[in-house]
């Protein structure tokens, strides 16, 4: 029975009792005297009046306390309204005949008479007291001074307090229009209330609240609705309500009540069966009682009122009694709306920049340096490099346990041949060389030699350890260095491909993305059918890459693709990392052959440099110069063909006859004879260069790359073969200009992008139909296992239990957004190194088509399915903002997940955290543990949690719908406002939804700006 009043006393904050003389909040006359409201009388206004009527004044009779009580009790007291008055303690006008004789019986009207007494006419104009027909509205409309007594309708308050409850209201719109001013009503502020709660005809406590507007036709002809504000009560001490019990004493909830008060009632209706119905609305007694704050029934009006005053009202013709403001938006809902404007307007104000610089460019502002660079010069491009180094650093957990060792063996500490300065492996000493315009390179070489790392470091790849030397590129019909950077073509050993796109599609791709935005699309169209022909690749152009699942393109086919992607945009030097392995001997010489009509092109000759790993002797034969490689140093560089075996033979080492010659250089390599020298020649001399990959980091950041520095001072002495680089030396790449942006502007490679990312969904549509699927059978299981919850206790524990799993569901869900960036960022390293597109543009395609078809969709189908199934609150607006949470907070775990993907490399990790995280989120979401009952060391951890804003802003949202608890304790019947519970249990506040809706989008944010930052730094192609 007891059960709601701990929950009163919670909701309650103490504060310092108010000190006042008089009740009422009476006007103080002296230190022992008040003027009191009509129905009141005594020193300080305690004593209720007992019949009589409201012009009697303090004449009128009043109820005395009976012997041993401390209040007087209008009901024990035997108290008899007089024909024409009701309402508790008689002050409501029922008849206009009972006014009016009142009125003549006063002393107001005797004075006017010409009486000897009289009254006080403070504040009262000539012009009124001329009037003096004097009539009852009983209408719940007031006009000067009305007065309202209702029957309080509360099951949950009626078991603890079984008798009748009372509640009588004097609302006050402008006292100087009363007809006996100062008496019927007192000169209080326009616009006030004065309200009184009795319990078996006993005042329990009394209100007052001030700056009250009137708003007429709220909810139909004839309702009226009182806004107010500064709310204050009192308890009365001892009463039943106040202390007369200690275990249901509620003076700590009443007293505090404060803020606004709106009282709305609607039109007399004299056929209900209850009356004319009101409600006593404030946040605490909405939160005890649900929206409708303290309901009452049988309801009735009285006022009594000139005839003249209501004729000048009704004239007016005014919904709208007093000056209060119009109700504007809250201050949540305008930030709200203000952060979401806030975005819109960026993602506009940058759609409108991309139309601009895409509209610019492709008009020839900005793509002449892209085509510039593109271009060759009489002579074509020759290519030297001289005393390239290389040494990788090992970490320090190598070095701690290298120097444990040693010191355990000292004996073993002698020093390796291959080791460096500084605990370092030297893969490169000093290899030099030149090469001509229109000249085929091979470098051979044993496993471990070096090869891939020089082809690496002459296509400027960004390496881990430190390399020394130099690299410059100079014409061809001059020598002299080049002023532009040249464009460098790349192919990694490896082929990394899209592999839903067609052949076509994919060197269309490259040649969008890579080619000057001048150049018009038919153009670049052109030039990819004229790659395919070259490649030989047109009989398969309709076909896909393939993938391991998915046949799809020959290893051979797949690779000369990949040759493909670098021809499209025209190369000056084309560099390969064992373009021939893992193909078959006819394949390898088919890559090779195409290779060699592109080198020696006589309109446009490239430079083509290869990596090989064990040619055949047709393939041998095919390149003009042999570059060989062994253990880092060279041994050879010079004329392809016999030169190399007659060179060897010269030096002891023939070729047996008949025998491959490449078969014979590797055989060297693998254990060359310590008299066989190193060779080192080709001439150092200054200059710069970027490749396409340097150009791209260039628009983040304009710094040197970590591995290479450019250098416009003298070139360093070259290093020893035999000793280590030391400690920050540098490739010096010279002085040469870069345009330092992409071919692309931003918008086309979002366009482009995003044109693959749909051809991606709908060729592979699995990915989307399994998100779709489990949404639709989860929310029909849910909204199955939460089917029509019920309003009682249980069932709103039911309610919040299915918004926690909606909101776990989503959360690994969108693990799902980690692997699939997992899976994509080998292409994404590829395309980023060989400078297609920035990594924003990159990143946003990615997240748009996420987002949309694996988060957004399938979160509307679950969440709509379990909405309706589990019987939330059937308004549309609900509906919407429980949608726009969970598409919200969908994003926010898209965004967290990429994160987690960008900056850990093993997938496995990453899932594992994810993981942790969301089981974090359940943790100190305040549905297993009150957030209240955290210990304070871990409860600064629940503004971490996405989750914990999610399902706070989903709960208030159903609550402050008006879902009110009907259940029964004990045989106690509770109605209370489900927002008192959601309190008490789970710790929500029931008005920060638009405040969960910022902090979401603050998560949003934040997370984005993580992830563009981790793209930015983390995700790059380092060897």
């Amino acid at each position: 029975m007891f059960l709601l009043l701990p929950l009163l006393s919670l909701l309650s904050l103490l504060h310092p009792a108010l000190s006042q003389s008089c009740e009422q909040y009476a006007i103080p006359q002296t230190s022992t005297t008040c003027l009191c409201p009509p129905g009141f009388s005594g020193p300080t206004c305690s004593l209720p009046s007992c019949s009589g009527d409201l012009f009697q004044g303090t004449s009128r009779p009043a109820a005395q306390p009976a012997q041993g009580q401390l209040y007087s009790n209008l009901t024990a007291s035997d108290c008899t309204c007089s024909t024409g008055w009701a309402g508790e303690g008689c002050n409501v006008c029922r008849s206009s005949s009972a006014c009016q004789n009142a009125f003549w019986a006063s002393n107001f009207n005797a004075t006017i008479g010409g009486g000897v007494s009289a009254p006080d006419l403070t504040g009262v104009t000539p012009d009124q007291t001329g009037n003096q027909s004097v009539v009852c509205s009983t209408d719940s409309r007031v006009y000067a001074s009305g007065e309202l007594s209702c029957d309080v309708d509360n099951p949950t308050l009626a078991s603890l307090f079984p008798q009748q409850s009372t509640l009588t209201i004097l609302r006050i719109l402008d006292p100087s229009l009363s007809p006996y001013p100062n008496v019927s009503s007192l000169p209080f502020p326009n616009s006030t209330i004065l309200a009184q709660l009795w319990y078996a005809g006993v005042e329990q406590f009394f209100c007052t609240a001030s700056s009250c507007s009137q708003t007429l036709n709220t909810s139909g002809a004839g309702s009226s609705d009182w806004m107010c504000q500064d709310l204050a009560c009192t308890c009365r001490p001892n009463s039943d309500f106040c202390g007369k019990t200690a275990a249901m004493n509620l003076t700590a909830t009443i007293d505090t009540l404060s803020g606004s008060l709106e009282i709305s009632c609607d039109a007399v209706n004299a056929s209900s069966s209850t009356g004319t119905a009101c409600a006593f609305k404030q946040s605490v007694l909405e939160q005890l009682f649900g929206a409708g704050g303290l309901s009452m029934q049988n309801c009735v009006f009285g006022e009594c009122v000139r005839q003249g005053v209501i004729d000048t009202a009704l004239s007016s013709n005014s919904t709208t009694t007093s000056a209060a403001a119009a109700a504007g938006l809250s201050g949540g809902v305008i930030a709200g709306l203000a952060v979401v404007g806030a975005f819109v307007l960026a993602a506009l104000l940058l759609l409108a920049w991309g139309l601009w610089d895409q509209r610019r460019a492709r008009a020839g502002a900005s793509g002449l340096a892209e085509a510039a660079a593109a271009e060759k010069p009489p002579g074509g491009i020759g290519l030297e490099w001289n005393d390239l180094s290389y040494t990788v650093t090992p970490s320090w957990l190598s070095k701690l346990l290298r120097g444990r060792a040693r010191a355990s063996h000292p004996e073993s500490g002698l020093a390796d041949e291959h080791s460096a300065e500084g605990g370092g492996k030297l893969i490169l000493r000093g290899v030099s060389g030149r090469v001509e315009p229109g000249t085929m390179v091979a470098i051979l070489g044993p496993s471990g030699a070096g090869k891939t790392t020089v082809v690496e470091l002459l296509a400027g790849k960004r390496k881990e350890g430190r390399a020394t030397g130099e690299v410059r590129y100079f014409s061809g019909a001059d020598g002299l260095p080049l002023p532009r950077t040249p464009r460098v073509g790349f192919v990694d050993q490896s082929d990394v491909l899209p592999s839903n796109l067609t052949v076509r599609e994919t060197l269309l791709f490259a040649a969008r993305l890579r080619l000057p935005e001048t150049m018009p699309d038919s153009e670049k169209q052109s030039r990819v059918f004229e790659v395919l022909n070259q490649l030989g690749l047109a009989d398969v152009s309709e076909t896909r890459i393939g993938s391991g699942e998915h046949r799809g393109v020959s290893g051979g086919e797949m690779r000369r693709v990949s040759i493909g992607c670098e021809l499209v945009a025209r190369p000056a030097v084309l560099i390969l990392d064992e373009p021939t392995s893992g193909l078959d001997s006819v394949s390898a010489q088919k890559v090779a052959s195409v290779l060699r009509e592109l080198c020696h092109d006589p309109q446009n000759p490239t430079i083509v440099i290869a990596s090989i790993h064990q040619p055949s002797s047709n393939l041998y034969r095919t390149f003009d110069k042999v570059m060989l490689l062994s253990a880092g140093r060279s041994l050879y560089y010079g004329d392809g063909g016999n030169a190399a075996a007659e060179y060897f033979a010269a030096r002891g080492l023939p070729c047996a006859q008949g025998y491959n010659v490449a078969d014979h250089l590797l055989d060297i390599a693998s254990a060359p004879p310590d008299s066989l020298p190193a060779v080192q020649n080709g001439a150092a001399a200054n200059g710069a260069r970027h490749t396409p990959s340097e150009e791209g980091e260039k628009e983040l950041n304009t710094d040197p790359h970590p591995s290479y520095e450019a250098d416009r001072g003298p070139v360093p002495v070259p290093v020893p073969v035999a000793n280590a680089a030391p400690v920050g030396a540098h490739v010096i790449r010279g002085q040469m200009r870069t345009s330092g942006r992409y071919a692309a502007t931003f918008l086309t490679q979002l366009q482009v992008l995003s044109g693959r990312e749909w051809k991606n969904l709908c060729r592979d549509i699995s990915l989307f139909v399994a998100h779709l699927a489990v949404a639709i059978v989860l929310g029909v299981f849910t909204g199955g296992l939460y089917y029509k919850t019920g309003i009682t206790i249980a069932g709103f524990q039911s309610r919040i239990g299915c918004l926690f799993f909606l909101g776990s569901l989503l959360s690994f869900s969108a693990l799902s957004a980690l692997h699939n960036l997992t899976v994509i960022r080998p292409l994404f390293l590829r395309e980023r190194a060989g400078g297609y597109y920035s990594p924003t543009a990159w990143l946003l395609s990615r997240v748009i088509w996420d987002v949309i078809p694996l988060r957004i969709v399938p979160t509307i189908f679950v969440s709509t399915i379990t909405y309706w199934m589990a019987g939330l609150s059937p308004e549309p607006a609900n509906f919407f903002k429980f949608l726009l949470i969970l598409i919200l907070y969908a994003l926010v775990l898209t965004l967290f997940n990429f994160f987690y993907a960008a900056i850990f490399s093993n997938g496995g990790i990453a899932i594992l955290l994810s993981a942790l995280f969301n089981l974090a989120q359940m943790t100190f979401a305040g549905f297993f543990v009150h957030l209240d009952s955290i210990p304070p060391v871990l409860r600064w951890l629940q503004w971490l949690c996405p989750l914990k804003y999610t399902l706070e802003a989903l709960s208030v949202n159903e609550v402050n719908s008006g879902l009110m608890i009907e259940d029964t304790l004990s045989g106690v019947p509770v109605d209370v406002s489900a927002q008192l519970i959601m309190n008490l249990l789970f710790g929500f506040g029931d008005g920060n939804y638009y405040r969960d809706v910022l902090v979401l989008f603050a998560f949003i944010g934040a997370f984005g700006i993580a992830l563009v930052g981790a793209v930015w730094f983390r995700l790059r192609e380092t060897r």
